[in-house]
């Protein structure tokens, strides 16, 4: 499935991934990280990391967006993620979604049946894939039945 972004949304979605980005809690690493979905109704969720004084137990932002969503009822209609993040909140690299975040992306768009395209930003530089190129022969709700 092939899904164009105009420039407004990405720019939309680029922008709030950033401003989330602000509200992270990373007291241990300083590294603050700000992840927005997009979906086919043109809703944008947010989420930021939460560091926890017991590593294992931080979220990280896409994860937390993820869970917003479900609790809101969303299950499938991913269209798009854009990814921010970096030292002291600044977004110097585009860095891209951990391996857990990969899979928990890929599990919200099974339900839909998409393959959203993953935006990673940085402040000179864009990366941009499917997460099907991330997340090749991904397991998920299909594996189940």
């Amino acid at each position: 499935m092939s899904i164009d972004l105009v420039a407004e949304r990405r720019e939309a979605l680029v922008a709030a991934a950033r401003t989330a980005m602000g509200t992270a809690y990373a007291p241990y690493s300083g590294f603050h990280v700000g992840a927005a979905l997009l979906f086919e109704d043109g809703a944008i969720v947010t989420g930021a990391n939460v560091e926890n004084a017991s590593y294992g137990l931080s979220l990280c932002a896409e994860t937390v967006a993820c869970s917003i969503a479900a609790h809101a009822g969303r299950r499938g209609g991913l269209l798009a993620v854009a990814v921010s993040g970096g030292a002291g909140g600044r977004a110097d690299a585009a860095i891209s979604p951990c391996g857990r975040c990969r899979q928990v992306l890929n599990e919200l768009a099974a339900l839909g049946g998409t393959d959203p395209l993953v935006i990673c930003t940085g402040a000179k530089e864009t990366v941009e894939m499917r997460l099907s190129a991330l997340l090749p022969n991904a397991f998920g709700p299909a594996n189940l039945a």
